[in-house]
């Protein structure tokens, strides 16, 4: 469900998508019964909506986070990636991932990311891909792509980018998780609570100063901390084909479909 402030939403694919505007904060919640996961339609649902309340001049700055108390986001669904039959089905699957980034790092507004709980896969990417991610000390992360017989060919380049190629090769073989202080310590995170209510005091204090801040000098220095992106668009969907191809192989649709009926 994509919720403006003047329009009702509907249901998307099982999840929801909801945007509310006060105080200068626009915030971004998205949801889905297992995990917090992202279909293909909630992630064009979520890219769209980053991309509306960026352009939005009565939000000054963007909160984007889950809902509940579990998983912050267990990355790809399972489900839609099991039925995937055909490279060009899986490309513009992979492809809602490279949107969702790019619609982050694109918009002329920071991004502040809450990360309540562990993150998975394309979750680690939306992660990275904020200007200021705050997490709670259980907030674990892994890159399981690997295990399914894929890898994090699109989100790969963000989580690069935010925390060095040593850590994210690191992350990328070996996919047990990595606790919140390793993710902290190497900048996946940028600050990390004890608990979800000191989290959201943060979260709440950092976005209140922001949304009173000069909106042309914030977005000035959002094109500074993502200046040599400019050609993601090319390099993500070169990584959506990679990964629409792999997910086609033997190995990974057996491997996928165990990892979904655990």
């Amino acid at each position: 469900m994509l919720t403006r402030p003047d329009t009702p939403g509907t249901s998307v694919a099982g999840g929801d998508v909801v945007v509310t505007i006060a105080d200068g904060i626009g915030t971004i919640r998205f949801h889905h019964p297992k995990g917090n996961s992202l279909p293909g339609v909630l992630l064009r649902r979520l890219a769209e909506a980053i991309t509306w309340v960026g352009m939005d001049p009565a939000a000054r700055v963007i909160v984007l986070r889950s809902e509940g108390t579990g998983a912050f986001c267990a990355g790809a669904s399972f489900d839609e990636l099991v039925e995937i039959n055909d490279a060009e089905t899986g490309d513009q699957f992979f492809s809602g991932f490279a949107r969702v980034i790019l619609a982050m790092i694109r918009a002329p507004k920071f991004v502040l990311v809450r990360v309540h709980g562990r993150t998975a896969g394309g979750g680690v990417g939306i992660a990275a891909a904020g200007d200021y991610t705050f997490a709670c000390t259980g907030a674990s992360a892994k890159l399981s792509e690997l295990a399914v017989g894929i890898g994090p060919f699109v989100v790969g380049p963000v989580i690069e980018r935010r925390i060095g190629n040593g850590p994210y090769a690191a992350m990328s073989v070996d996919v047990n998780w990595r606790d919140a202080a390793w993710c902290e310590q190497h900048g996946l995170y940028a600050r990390v609570l004890g608990d979800a209510a000191l989290m959201d005091a943060a979260i709440n204090a950092l976005a209140g100063t922001l949304a009173a801040s000069n909106p042309e000098a914030m977005a000035e220095m959002k094109r500074v901390f993502w200046e040599g992106t400019e050609h993601w668009e090319e390099l993500l969907a070169s990584r959506a084909r990679v990964s629409g191809r792999l997910v086609l192989s033997r190995f990974t649709r057996e491997a996928i479909a165990k990892f979904r009926d655990r």
